[in-house]
């Protein structure tokens, strides 16, 4: 059973429970763009979202890699150890798309020679800026040590993720990662993995605006948003149900 609020951020809701090392989340259909100056409603985002998150926890557990999920235990809500989320998301880019155009004059669609890892400072306020090792240094955010196992990390998980989503006919694009130490010191992945956090594109077709197949149909208001989010969980969906025995 869900107790206490303890936070509540653009897409999740975290509760306490019985057990002080568990939190309950809370998946909303909330929809949030641009630092949340464009907000709506996908509808039943989150449990799509919750489902999503479920099954690629749960997959990249058997790739060895620790994650804070512990059990989807409704719909729209799962399970997870409770840990101290670092004040940095953690973004792996193996395509060019969104800011990166906008930053470096690449055009959308270029594939990367090899993944690009960025890090932000997760501070609304300050809109997320993009930050170097030496600005994570600066602010204490974390220490080089950690940095260096969030690189290695993430850039793991990219690969494991490139390989699961190619089997569901999507391309992997880019994705945000967030990580979170546990009570005892050890850095699981955290937050969730799901169309909101990932660019997702249609392996099967071309058109540039029907091959999106995450969050950036609300950002463009390309519209048939939950039809996208609904397509990735009955691929990734299949995906498991031939995987499982």
């Amino acid at each position: 059973m869900a107790g206490e609020k303890i936070y509540e951020g653009k897409a999740k809701i975290l509760y306490t429970t019985d057990d002080p090392n568990i939190l309950l989340t809370h998946f909303k259909d909330d929809a949030t763009a641009f630092n949340a100056l464009k907000k709506g409603t996908i509808e039943h985002k989150g449990a799509m979202n919750c489902a999503i998150a479920s099954h690629l926890f749960e997959y990249l557990a058997t790739q060895n890699i620790p994650t804070h999920f512990i059990q989807q235990t409704a719909p729209d809500r799962m399970q997870v150890v409770a840990v101290k989320i670092l004040p940095l998301e953690v973004v792996v880019r193996n395509i060019v798309a969104g800011s990166l155009c906008k930053r470096t004059g690449i055009a959308i669609g270029t594939v990367l020679k090899q993944p690009l890892v960025e890090f932000y400072y997760k501070n609304d306020d300050l809109g997320d800026p993009l930050f170097t090792e030496d600005h994570i240094a600066l602010m204490a955010l974390a220490s080089p040590e950690q940095v260096a196992q969030l690189r290695q990390m993430a850039l793991t998980i990219n690969q494991h993720l490139q390989d699961f989503f190619l089997n569901c006919q999507l391309i992997l694009v880019d994705f945000k990662l967030e990580f979170g130490i546990d009570a005892h010191g050890n850095l699981l992945l955290s937050d969730e993995i799901s169309p909101d956090t990932c660019r997702l594109w249609d392996q099967t077709n071309l058109d540039p605006q029907a091959r999106i197949m995450d969050k950036d149909r609300f950002r463009q208001d390309l519209g048939n948003v939950a039809a996208a989010y609904q397509e990735v969980m009955a691929r990734i969906q299949a995906v498991i149900s031939q995987k499982t025995p």
